[in-house]
């Protein structure tokens, strides 16, 4: 809910993730697994709490992924000033440092494709209104393939598109005799939904095992 001259106006609520990625000792890995379960017990006693979860990148890294996701700006912000979030974060500081934050509305983008990977995940508050348990479950953890095969994906599907669209337009009368901006405005008007919506999700999916396959790793 916005107001807007002096009038209430609805807002589209979209949950939003937050991802944090911190920098933890590895000596000091089961103190920061208790520290990490007490930020997500404390996370779940808020109003518009939708769950929480971390991981890390193997045994004896000092890279820890933190995710919780909220109903809306909101409950999400509430969290995140609260009195309690600020005690849990100064009770870690001496073994975790934050490296990066993102935070995530449900576009995640064409390329963001999943791979599996073991979560401890908290639940929301469950409609009895007892916490669900803490478990190990398989949730994605999203990656992006290289910038090189992403451009390669993009011209696939721009090609044929440009190529095919270009020489329908060029049937409507005059359309070669109009000013070049104008015949480019209206060519992108019509090529960008096009692959937005239709041509790259279909690539993307046709050629996700192909992005997302590992690089052979360098000979010696």
């Amino acid at each position: 809910m916005t107001v807007h001259n002096g009038h209430m106006l609805e807002t589209e609520a979209r949950p939003i993730t937050v991802a944090i990625e911190r920098r933890i000792d590895p000596s000091r890995s089961v103190e920061a697994t208790s520290w990490m379960q007490a930020g997500t017990d404390l996370a779940a006693h808020f109003d518009g709490f939708l769950g929480s979860g971390w991981v890390r990148t193997g045994e004896q890294s000092d890279l820890w992924y933190m995710l919780y996701r909220f109903r809306d700006l909101d409950t999400l912000e509430a969290w995140e000033r609260s009195d309690q979030r600020g005690w849990w974060l100064d009770s870690g500081r001496v073994f975790a440092h934050e490296v990066r934050i993102e935070r995530r509305t449900g576009i995640e983008g064409w390329f963001d494709a999943p791979f599996a990977a073991t979560v401890e995940t908290l639940s929301a508050v469950e409609a009895d209104g007892a916490r669900a348990a803490t478990s190990p479950v398989i949730e994605p953890v999203l990656v992006a393939p290289p910038a090189w095969k992403q451009a390669v994906a993009i011209w696939l599907g721009f090609f044929p598109v440009n190529l095919v669209g270009t020489a329908l337009l060029l049937m409507v009368p005059t359309f070669a005799d109009w000013a070049l901006p104008l015949r480019v405005c209206v060519s992108t008007l019509i090529f960008t939904p096009i692959m937005v919506f239709w041509v790259l999700p279909w690539v993307t999916k046709t050629l996700r095992p192909w992005l997302l396959r590992a690089p052979r790793p360098r000979r010696r």
